[in-house]
């Protein structure tokens, strides 16, 4: 059989934040490895270090010490510019207040991501009117965020994700802001994404019935991962 190919991995890990006379110790130490098409979910109580560890992973932020390899490239030597180029590139994120722009339709949302890494106009169309048909959103592409449901924002901020094709799809707190039958409407379809298309997915959430959803779940307290849950 042949090995899964590592995606993410996260070498001794620390992130130190200097408050005051204090240091705050977000990771200590963390080690993680993702591999290619796996869908693995964070959990932890507040303050455990989810949102830091997903910050490494998602390219928006460098560790105080420790190594954190994306597709090999080690990304913790990497300038401000060269994260914001990979972080465009090769990862996509959901967030859980959407963060749509409310003043662009649901296709023109879609499309935005596209702009900054060359696609041509037409190719951003045919690209964002995909990914609607996609989250079962093609009847809604022309309206605004607040013309839809929280549901429906949120599998536009889905399909956003997927605009350029990412290595890697990051999910924070994907359902935090959605009723727990909506939520399970979203999460369905995370786990139908990872299915058919084999995307490489991350969450990190706080609720075990959101995080149970995932192939495997890894729990963290204090900056440090105390329990594998499979």
């Amino acid at each position: 059989m042949k090995k899964a190919k590592t995606i993410i991995k996260l070498k001794d890990v620390w992130k130190t934040y200097t408050m005051g006379e204090n240091q705050v110790h977000a990771l200590r130490g963390l080690d993680l490895e993702v591999q290619e098409g796996e869908f693995l979910s964070i959990m932890g109580p507040s303050g455990s270090g989810k949102s830091t560890a997903m910050n490494m992973i998602g390219c928006l932020d460098i560790p105080s010490k420790g190594q954190v390899y994306l597709e090999g490239t080690n990304i913790a030597d990497l300038s401000e510019s060269d994260l914001a180029q990979i972080r465009g590139q090769k990862i996509g994120f959901i967030f859980q207040k959407f963060n749509l722009i409310n003043t662009l339709t649901a296709k023109e949302n879609i499309m935005l991501p596209m702009i900054f890494q060359g696609y041509t106009e037409q190719e951003r169309h045919d690209q964002a009117e995909k990914l609607l048909k996609l989250v079962d959103l093609g009847e809604r592409m022309d309206h605004r965020p607040n013309e839809l449901s929280g549901g429906q924002q949120q599998r536009v901020a889905i399909a956003r994700a997927l605009a350029v094709d990412p290595s890697v799809i990051l999910a924070d707190e994907p359902t935090g802001n959605l009723d727990s039958k909506t939520g399970g409407s979203v999460m369905d379809f995370l786990k139908k994404l990872h299915k058919e298309k084999g995307t490489t997915i991350v969450m990190v959430s706080h609720d075990q019935h959101v995080a149970k959803h995932a192939d495997r779940m890894e729990f963290l307290r204090d900056g440090q991962i105390v329990k594998k849950i499979k």
